[in-house]
């Protein structure tokens, strides 16, 4: 065999190893990541149970809108009524639809939400923000979420570790497919 062949056997057979190690090492990361990619993939089209479906608000215009302080207020009333009156109020957004008349309304330190008419400031509906929970798995701020590593590290190195391992896959698969293929055409 020659010195070439062999150090091109060496580099598939090293490319094979990081390979099944990486792909090891990281399985229940690439598992939730592949699931929940799957599951914020459908989420328009889960009937409403992963993401709500946007209800009708009464009027576009939206000089006959109430203010935002009193969607809040309204928003804090009706979680507190509909769903857990221990629930924190404090709101991490406001998502307004114009077009549809409506304010969809995000809490910050859980998964519900209220969707209200931005003129009336009545209730359209309440819903358990499943999409947001797994959004949060998908990039991993759940456990930034969770505060048990403070300012956000978690997801930065979450990200970044998915990343490269990706990245690595991408690599070293195309040269497990394309090294054998290149030593046979060298060798003939």
């Amino acid at each position: 065999m020659s010195t070439n062949r062999q150090q091109q056997a060496r580099v598939l057979r090293t490319f094979r190893k990081v390979h099944r190690w990486t792909g090891a090492a990281l399985f229940i990361l690439f598992f939730l990541i592949s699931i929940s990619g799957l599951l914020l993939g459908w989420k328009k089209n889960s009937g409403g149970y992963i993401l709500a479906d946007t209800e009708k608000g009464s009027s576009t215009d939206l000089s006959k809108w109430v203010s935002f302080d009193s969607l809040e207020t309204q928003a804090v009333f009706y979680l507190h009524q509909e769903v857990d009156s221990t629930l924190s109020g404090e709101i991490d957004r406001f998502d307004v639809r114009p077009d549809k008349g409506t304010v969809k309304i995000r809490f910050k330190d859980h998964y519900w939400g209220v969707q209200l008419d931005g003129a009336t400031g009545k209730l359209l509906t309440v819903e358990r923000r499943r999409s947001d929970f797994i959004e949060s798995l998908h990039d991993g701020s759940v456990i930034d979420n969770l505060e048990i590593i403070p300012g956000g590290y978690f997801k930065l190195f979450y990200t970044s570790l998915t990343g490269l391992a990706l990245l690595t896959f991408t690599v070293t698969g195309f040269w497990l497919w394309y090294g054998p293929k290149r030593m046979r055409r060298l060798n003939h």
